[in-house]
């Protein structure tokens, strides 16, 4: 009787040569793929530490929205925003710095004072529009911009209102800019050589006398002073010390 010769161990090492061919093949490609990302990584305008603050800015990002979308669904908005602020927090994306810019003029201290009443707040609690119309009440803040960057910094920039002319007032002089806010007041040793305006309701009308002072540019310059009588007209004062009285 004939007997059939099995030749299975010739097959095992068929198949391991093909399983190990495979796993060849697949360090290669991951070696290609590995090479590839390098490359990319090595184009882009990246350090290694920005990049792993984007990832991570991007895994807790999503983690926020799932929560954020989870909670709304729920009915709870309220809920959703205290679940952001509580991850963020945990995260370390709070405001532990603030930065500001633009100041020249102006005491800087007025600006972080209402600004780090947000320190230790998470980002998402953040109230920008309210911080921003806060600046915006300060005598020399014309503009400002707030802007959150991060994981814990936030950035002001402040557009500082210019002085224009002083206002003289009873017990004091007062900086004025074009529009007739009052800034800051001022000595008078600091006060030489600008427009001085006197009269009740002078300061409403310094746009106006600009507009009339530039139809006169040549004379302009020599106006040392001008005092608004009546709240109809002006009486102009020149550096030569004469007096006109406008109609």
């Amino acid at each position: 009787m004939a007997q059939q010769i099995r030749r299975s161990g010739s097959t095992g090492v068929r198949r391991a040569a093909k399983a190990q061919s495979r796993a060849v093949a697949a360090r290669k490609a991951g070696r290609s793929a590995s090479g590839v990302v390098d490359r990319i990584m090595g184009v882009l305008p990246f350090t290694e530490e920005q990049w792993s603050r984007i990832w991570l800015a991007m895994i807790i990002g999503g983690s926020v929205g799932i929560a954020f979308v989870i909670a709304s669904l729920a009915g709870v908005p309220a809920l959703a925003q205290a679940q952001v602020a509580a991850i963020a927090a945990d995260a370390g994306f709070e405001v532990r710095h603030v930065r500001v810019t633009g100041t020249s003029r102006m005491d800087e201290q007025q600006v972080y004072a209402r600004a780090l009443a947000t320190r230790n707040q998470a980002m998402p609690d953040v109230d920008i529009a309210k911080l921003r119309e806060d600046l915006r009440a300060l005598p020399w803040v014309k503009d400002a911009r707030v802007s959150i960057q991060l994981p814990h910094t936030l950035a002001i920039d402040i557009v500082e209102r210019t002085p224009h002319a002083v206002l003289e007032k009873p017990d004091r002089l007062v900086l004025i800019d074009a529009t007739g806010v009052e800034l800051e007041p001022v000595a008078a040793d600091k006060a030489k050589g600008m427009l001085r305006l006197a009269g009740p309701g002078a300061a409403k009308q310094a746009r106006a006398l600009e507009t009339l002072l530039a139809a006169a540019p040549a004379l302009a310059p020599k106006v040392e002073a001008a005092e608004w009588v009546g709240n109809r007209r002006w009486n102009l004062t020149f550096t030569t010390g004469q007096l006109l009285a406008l109609p």
